[in-house]
């Protein structure tokens, strides 16, 4: 994990495929990657594997038995990506060091909105027809622009392979 990056939860992953994606995003990325049990999936499936390619070694990974365990770690510096939400995401306050998105069928719990429910914030679907974004790409969205926000005074790129 590179200092000072953002670190992304997943509440109770589902679907292999996101969370190899996701993965592979952590790790080029330099963020840490927290997943949250029970899994929709072995830590062995095949899917999960091939979405992440070859970079599983380059993945900064922490999993927890609870939310209550990760959400600890971050005292007031947690947000949670929702539908549910009324604020967007480029309004999350700089001082946010874990991105919390749910799983790909249910979300996050009504417990967590009910209990953080300030913290919570959406990506905006412009069509009404649209429910949500893939999780593998709204994680993405959210934590890409929160690096180019961070990196956004420099404009030198890290050296490509």
């Amino acid at each position: 994990m590179i200092k000072g990056h953002p670190h992304i939860g997943l509440f109770q992953p589902e679907i292999p495929q996101n969370t190899g994606s996701i993965a592979r995003l952590a790790a080029g990325s330099g963020c840490r990657l927290h997943l949250v049990r029970p899994f929709g999936f072995s830590a062995a499936d095949r899917n999960l594997r091939r979405a992440g390619l070859d970079y599983w070694p380059f993945l900064d990974l922490e999993i927890h038995d609870h939310i209550e365990d990760l959400l600890q770690q971050f005292p007031g510096r947690c947000v949670f990506l929702s539908k549910k939400a009324k604020q967007p995401y480029w309004a999350i306050p700089d001082s946010a060091e874990l991105f919390v998105f749910g799983r790909e069928t249910s979300g996050l719990p009504d417990s967590l909105f009910e209990a953080h429910g300030e913290h919570f914030y959406q990506i905006p679907m412009f069509h009404p027809g649209v429910r949500s974004q893939n999780l593998s790409n709204a994680v993405s969205i959210v934590i890409y622009d929160r690096l180019r926000r961070m990196h956004s005074q420099g404009t030198t790129l890290p050296p490509s392979r």
